[in-house]
């Protein structure tokens, strides 16, 4: 029995390798416009789709598969007599293979100064009805719509002499529908974000960051084996296309599965760690930094880390933005640690964690560096935070807020040096990963005493510096940051008590200059940052 494919891409890598492999095994090749030429004008016997339904492409290859002899040969039920016979009675023959990918919408509209008349030119209507119609009968279709399948299937595919199992084509039109779906979801959020009455220029909309229709679009990467606690289910998803030098594109080399609370927590890790430019550690424990530094290298500013907090460092999440190299290891091993992450490590390292059958269980991930290096984690950064609530979502850009030297306010009569100043950034580049209420004691490149997640900015205070003292630490000359201002003068008083020599808060309160002569009379520099990092 004649075997027929239909062959209409966009995107033309790998298809005359394909379409030389399909005419072998036995497929008459038919095609439309560009994709027959290419394939004509490698030597491939193709038919054009025009010949099939006796009907010219029309309106500049808006309608060329838009017919009963493409999507009757498509749809038709093999096992059904009155389909075939319906077929017979007006001339169509089945398509057993559809090979068809999208006019490139996504691409287009990511082109700066892209035209609302480009974006609607590149939304294709042939080829997803195309897609839908042989993906709804995948018993008797097989469809592809991304290049990579050709080699995935070709050797089922010439072992069968033209067929494919029910579980490969049922598996080709679940990724055709995604596909679809994807598709879709892209031109609804690139259209319902513009504004028709804002105007634009060139023919180039004017878009607002918020869709009038948030189209998530992610895609599962693991069943995981309970959510926040036992009784709760839960898997793990990454977006669509993800940035690099983002948690979810980590390798895992080694360890037990993953869990929930790992994932969420290694990830508050990994954003901290990718803010420091300089060789830095991150230990979290319950979604807070327990311990942050940077030194000359790995090693010394995971020594530093270590040092603020012991205690809540054990089965923590550590994070470096540089490779771990053997000393590292060697140091880290001696903790109970869930979960390591770093850009990489050396074959020495890795064979410190194999040694004893207690650490293989160590969950150990590479993040392959972004292009720029090591100081180059911006591409990795999530646009958009997303909350769900009841029967709801809170979307908002994502707190990528950096603060220089230059927009430090400083309000005091006392002016900071410029190591307090150094340390003032540091804590408060510490203080944005903090949950709310957050106070952060530095000092020297390393935290000294975190006090996370209060109901009272006064409490968090208290317990920064009582952390401080269980670790042996003197916070004598440190730096505090606070995520948000001090509404009163009370949680000042509490920081200097303990030795803060200089402070860094947001300001705003409307009791600003009582915290401000309280730091004044107390005889410490203060900041103002202009900016909060409240983080729920």
């Amino acid at each position: 029995m004649l075997m027929n494919a239909l062959l209409s891409v966009s995107d033309k890598t790998g298809l005359v390798e394909f379409a030389r492999a399909l005419h072998a095994i036995g497929f008459k090749l038919i095609s439309t416009g560009g994709t027959a030429k290419l394939l004509e004008d490698n030597g491939l016997p193709v038919t054009e789709v025009a010949e099939v339904t006796h009907f010219p492409e029309m309106l500049d290859g808006r309608v060329k598969t838009l017919h009963p002899k493409v999507h009757g040969g498509l749809l038709a039920r093999r096992e059904l007599l009155e389909h075939m016979s319906a077929l017979k009675e007006h001339g169509i023959d089945t398509i057993d293979l559809l090979v068809v990918n999208l006019y490139p919408f996504e691409a287009t509209v990511a082109k700066a100064g892209c035209t609302l008349e480009d974006a609607i030119e590149n939304i294709d209507i042939g080829g997803p009805a195309m897609v839908r119609s042989a993906a709804k009968n995948w018993k008797d279709v097989a469809v592809l719509t991304d290049p990579e399948q050709y080699g995935q299937i070709l050797p089922e595919l010439t072992a069968g002499k033209g067929k494919l199992s029910d579980k490969t084509r049922f598996g080709l039109a679940v990724a055709a529908f995604n596909r679809i779906s994807n598709y879709d979801a892209a031109i609804s959020d690139y259209l319902s974000a513009i504004d028709p009455e804002a105007g634009g220029e060139g023919g180039v909309p004017v878009r607002g960051l918020f869709p009038a229709q948030s189209n998530g679009r992610f895609v599962k990467i693991q069943d995981l084996r309970y959510g926040e606690n036992s009784h709760q289910q839960a898997a793990l998803y990454r977006d669509l296309y993800p940035a690099p030098g983002s948690l979810v594109t980590a390798k895992q080399l080694q360890g037990k599965e993953l869990s929930y609370n790992n994932i969420a927590d290694a990830d508050a890790a990994w954003e901290c760690v990718k803010s420091f430019d300089a060789p830095a550690c991150v230990i979290v424990k319950h979604a807070n930094p327990c311990g942050v530094a940077v030194g000359k290298d790995a090693l010394q500013a995971y020594g530093k880390a270590f040092q603020t907090d012991p205690t809540s460092a054990f089965g923590g999440i550590i994070a470096f933005n540089r490779p771990v190299d053997l000393a590292t290891a060697e140091a880290v091993n001696k903790q109970f640690v869930e979960v390591l992450m770093a850009p990489g490590y050396s074959p020495e390292a890795l064979a410190v964690f194999q040694a004893t059958k207690a650490k293989q269980n160590v969950r150990i991930l590479q993040i392959a560096l972004p292009k720029g290096g090591a100081t180059d984690w911006d591409n990795g950064r999530n646009a958009m935070d997303v909350k769900r609530v009841g029967s709801g979502l809170l979307i908002q850009t994502a707190d990528n807020h950096e603060l220089a030297a230059a927009d430090l306010k400083v309000v005091t009569k006392k002016q900071p040096t410029p190591q307090q100043i150094e340390d003032l950034l540091f804590a408060w580049k510490v203080a944005k990963y903090v949950k709310s209420n957050a106070i952060v004691f530095c000092a020297g490149g390393m935290t000294l005493g975190v006090g996370a997640g209060q109901m009272s900015r006064l409490d968090s205070a208290r317990i920064a510096s009582i952390k401080a003292e269980h670790a042996g630490l003197s916070l004598k000359g440190s730096a505090v940051a606070s995520d948000a201002f001090f509404p009163f003068r009370d949680g000042l008083d509490v920081v200097i008590d303990h030795g803060a020599s200089c402070v860094i808060q947001p300001g705003g309160s409307m009791r600003d200059q009582e915290v401000i002569d309280a730091a004044d009379e107390r005889g410490v520099a203060m900041v103002f940052s202009g900016v909060r990092h409240f983080r729920h």
